[in-house]
């Protein structure tokens, strides 16, 4: 497995998000857990597209 993947789900189990126990952290694979983590930090990823209101199609 990926080193930054287990800092990943080490980070996880020590804090688990709500609804989720260490144990199943640790018992999720690699692909969910980094779907979590994106999904979770989704505001911190988002580039502003369209905040002002005004798109142009």
């Amino acid at each position: 497995m990926n080193p930054e993947t287990e800092k990943l789900r080490k980070k996880y189990m020590d804090n688990p998000p709500e609804g989720m126990t260490s144990g199943d952290i640790c018992r999720i694979s690699e692909d969910d857990l980094l779907d979590m983590d994106y999904f979770l930090n989704e505001d911190e990823l988002d580039d502003d597209f369209g905040e002002g209101g005004f798109y142009t199609f």
